[in-house]
């Protein structure tokens, strides 16, 4: 009975030494963990100096993978737009005629 139970403790010492190792292991980020943490590390430093909602909505876009400034798609859309503001203005038009023009101006 007594090697029975110094059997036991034993098995529960060894036990108890194998959990330890296991807590004392730190596990490797995974490759995806990896990507995420530069992600965040350079989003973080193109931040700056933003606060508050402004930096909540960029670090949100940016960790989507979204670029804040505007795409080349975007930048020639607001050129035209600008462009045909512009001649809208000349032209003085006003109302519907204005809608209609910069419908068409848009679209050309």
């Amino acid at each position: 009975m007594k090697f029975f139970i110094a059997a036991l403790c034993l098995a529960f010492a060894a036990t108890g030494a194998f959990a330890q190792d296991k807590k004392d292991a730190k596990k490797e980020p995974t490759a995806a963990q990896k990507k995420q943490q530069e992600r965040m590390k350079d989003c973080n430093a193109k931040a700056g100096d933003k606060k508050g909602d402004a930096r909540k909505s960029f670090m949100s876009a940016c960790l989507k993978g979204e670029d804040a400034a505007p795409s080349a798609a975007q930048k020639a859309q607001q050129s035209r737009m600008t462009a045909c503001n512009k001649q809208a203005t000349e032209k003085k038009l006003k109302g519907d005629d204005r809608k209609k023009f910069m419908s068409s101006c848009l679209k050309s």
